[in-house]
C-alpha cells in the first residue's frame, strides 16, 4: 500500500469515527460499568459489616446526644474503625456549639397514693436532676378556657387578668409540687395507618415535584361562636406565660404529655442550658399522664415521687465533625465528592433510625470502594455530623469554614463536587435529589437507574431550593453547593421512630440498610471517577440565596 493510500485509509476510518462518536461517547458517559457494579453489590451483600457498626452506634455508645461523651466515643470508635479499613486520612474536627453538654444517669417515678405503681417517662434534655428522691402532690396545671356566649361549648381562651388571676390561685399548690403542664391530648385508634412502602406512582410524582397528597380533613362539627369582645391570649403567650410562671414558682418537677399513641415518647431539649431558669422535668407516655389527670379531675389526692440525675457536661461546648478520607489519586485528587449523616441522637433512646443508621450506611460505602480496591480520581471523604439534631449546627459550620457560598466562595468550593446524605430511616432510597441543573439530576440517574431498579431505585432528578432544613444536604444546598437527599421508603420512621423512645437497633431493615450503601457507594464512585465534576448553575443562574437562619 502506498503511502497516499495509508492516509486515505486512516482519513476514512477517522471519518467514521466521528460519525460515531456520539454514541461511543454516550455508552462511556458513565465510570459505573456494569463490572464495577458487580463488585460493589457482591462486596454489599456477601461481606456487610454494617449491621456491627450500628450495634457500636446503638448499643455501645447510644444515645448521643451532641456535647455528651457518648458522642465524642463514636466519633473516635469510627476514627479507629475507618484506619483499620485503610482510609488515608481520619480527624475529628472541632467547632463552637456553644451550650454545655448534658446526659441523663438514672430516672425513676412512680405512683405512691392512692395507689402504687410505675410511670413510663424521658427526661426532657439540658434540665437538672431532682435533689435525691422527691415526693410531692400532683398538681393538674389547666389552661383556663372561658363561655363565649350563651353556647356551652362556645370556649375562648383567657385574657392576660384572667390567667394571672388562675395562676395566683394555684401558685402555693405548685411550689414544691409535681406539676402536670396541661390537660393530655386525645389520640383515640388510628383506623387508617401510613403505608410502610412508598408505590411508584408516588415516588414518581415526587420525582415530579408534584404535591404530596394530604388526608382529607374531618368535618368541622364546632359550632358557631361569637367573636370575643375582650382581647385573648395567643397559644403561644400562654405558654410563655406558662414557663414564666413555674420558673417564678419552682415545682419538684414538671411533667409533660407525650401526646402520642401506644408508650410512644419524644423529648427534645430545653430551649435554655441554665439549670436555675427550668426545674426538673419529663415526658411522659399519653396513657400514664392521662392516668393521673383523671384521677386529679376525679377528685383524688395524688402523690407522684421521682428521682432524676442529670449530669452536664462542659466540655461539651466544643462539639466535633468526625472526618475521614480516601485519598485521590489522579490531576483531580484536591476535588472532593462527600458522603455523610448526622452522628448525634436524641437521647430517649439509642438513635438507630435517626440516624446511626445513615452514618453506618455512609461508613459501609466507604469500606466497599476500599473492599473492591477503588482508587479513585478525586478524594472521597466521609463526614459523621454532631449538631444536626439542634439546627445543622456541624455541617453548617464545616460548609462555612470549608467552601463559603457561591456569593463568598473561598478556594475549595469549585473543587467540591457532591454531598450524599441519608438522614429518613431505614427504608430503602428511592430517588436522589440533587441541587443543581438538569443535567446534575440526569447524570446520576444515568448512571444509577438502571442498575439499581431491581432494588426499586427509580433514579435522579435536580432541585433548585437553597432553602435549609430537613437534613444536612441542605447546609450544603444553601451554599450553591450539590447536596444530594435521600428520598426513602418511610417504613416506621415519621410515626414511630423518629426522636423517640423505639428508636432502637431492632427498627432497622438489615436488606434495605445493604442495598441503600451499595447504591450510595456507586454513586460516589461515578462522582469520583467520571471525567468532569457535576454542573454547576452559573453566577447568573444560581437561585437567590434565602435570608440568614440564626441559631
Amino acid at each position: 500500500m502506498t503511502k497516499f493510500k495509508r492516509i486515505s485509509v486512516l482519513l476514512f476510518v477517522f471519518a467514521m469515527l466521528l460519525q460515531t462518536a456520539p454514541a461511543v461517547f454516550a455508552k462511556k458517559s458513565s465510570a459505573l460499568t456494569p463490572a464495577v457494579v458487580a463488585k460493589i453489590r457482591k462486596e454489599a451483600m456477601e461481606n456487610s459489616q454494617i449491621m456491627n457498626t450500628l450495634h457500636m452506634y446503638t448499643d455501645v455508645y447510644g444515645p448521643r446526644l451532641t456535647g455528651s461523651p457518648n458522642l465524642e466515643a463514636a466519633g473516635k470508635w469510627s476514627m479507629k474503625q475507618m484506619k483499620e479499613w485503610g482510609f488515608d486520612r481520619v480527624e475529628m474536627e472541632p467547632w463552637d456549639f456553644g451550650s454545655p453538654g448534658w446526659a441523663n444517669q438514672r430516672a425513676i417515678g412512680s405512683i405512691v397514693s392512692p395507689m402504687n405503681d410505675v410511670l413510663d417517662f424521658e427526661v426532657l434534655a439540658w434540665t437538672p436532676g431532682t435533689n435525691g428522691i422527691v415526693t410531692a402532690e400532683a398538681v393538674a396545671l389547666d389552661t383556663p378556657r372561658i363561655q363565649n356566649g350563651d353556647n356551652p361549648k362556645c370556649l375562648r381562651s383567657p385574657t392576660r387578668a384572667e390567667l394571672d388571676a388562675y395562676l395566683a390561685s394555684i401558685a402555693g399548690k405548685v411550689r414544691g409540687g409535681i406539676v402536670l403542664a396541661g390537660s393530655p391530648r386525645s389520640l383515640g385508634v388510628n383506623f387508617n395507618p401510613p403505608a410502610k412502602r412508598l408505590s411508584d406512582e408516588v415516588i414518581a410524582a415526587r420525582r415530579r415535584g408534584g404535591p404530596r397528597r394530604r388526608p382529607t380533613p374531618p368535618a368541622n362539627n364546632r359550632p358557631k361562636c361569637p367573636k370575643p369582645e375582650v382581647a385573648t391570649l395567643s397559644g403561644r403567650q400562654i405558654f410563655v406565660r406558662m414557663n414564666q410562671f413555674l420558673s417564678q414558682n419552682k415545682p419538684a418537677v414538671r411533667i409533660n404529655d407525650s401526646r402520642m399513641r401506644h408508650g410512644t415518647i419524644r423529648a427534645f431539649g430545653n430551649r435554655r442550658a441554665d439549670p436555675a431558669t427550668t426545674p426538673p422535668t419529663v415526658v411522659m407516655r399519653n396513657e400514664d399522664y392521662g392516668r393521673v389527670w383523671r384521677l386529679l379531675k376525679g377528685g383524688h389526692n395524688v402523690k407522684l415521687e421521682f428521682y432524676i440525675k442529670n449530669t452536664y457536661y462542659p466540655k461539651g461546648a466544643t462539639s466535633y465533625n468526625t472526618i475521614g478520607e480516601i485519598a485521590g489519586r489522579g490531576k483531580t485528587k484536591d476535588e472532593v465528592i462527600m458522603m455523610g449523616g448526622h452522628l448525634d441522637s436524641w437521647h430517649s433512646a439509642t438513635g438507630a433510625t435517626d440516624n446511626g443508621i445513615g452514618c453506618a450506611i455512609m461508613m459501609e460505602a466507604g469500606r466497599i470502594l476500599k473492599a473492591i480496591g477503588v482508587k479513585p480520581k478525586r478524594t472521597i471523604r466521609i463526614a459523621l455530623w454532631s449538631g444536626e439534631e439542634q439546627g445543622l449546627l456541624g455541617s453548617r459550620a464545616y460548609v462555612a469554614k470549608h467552601f463559603g457560598t457561591a456569593e463568598n466562595p473561598k478556594p475549595a468550593y469549585k473543587k467540591f463536587g457532591g454531598y450524599f446524605n441519608v438522614d429518613s430511616g431505614t427504608g430503602m432510597v428511592r430517588g436522589w435529589s440533587v441541587f443543581g441543573p438538569d443535567a446534575a439530576g440526569k447524570i446520576l440517574n444515568d448512571a444509577l437507574a438502571g442498575p439499581f431498579k431491581d432494588v426499586r431505585f427509580e433514579g435522579a432528578n435536580n432541585t433548585t431550593s437553597r432553602r435549609l432544613g430537613g437534613s444536612d444536604h441542605t447546609s450544603f444546598n444553601q451554599a450553591g453547593l450539590p447536596g444530594i437527599g435521600a428520598l426513602q421508603d418511610p417504613i416506621e420512621y415519621f410515626t414511630t421512630t423518629w426522636h423517640t423512645n423505639l428508636d432502637t437497633y431492632e427498627r432497622i431493615v438489615e436488606d434495605d440498610v445493604k442495598a441503600t450503601a451499595a447504591l450510595v457507594a456507586a454513586g460516589v464512585y461515578e462522582l469520583a471517577m467520571r471525567d468532569e465534576l457535576l454542573p454547576r448553575f452559573s453566577k447568573t443562574e444560581m437561585p437567590r440565596a434565602p435570608a440568614p437562619r440564626g441559631r
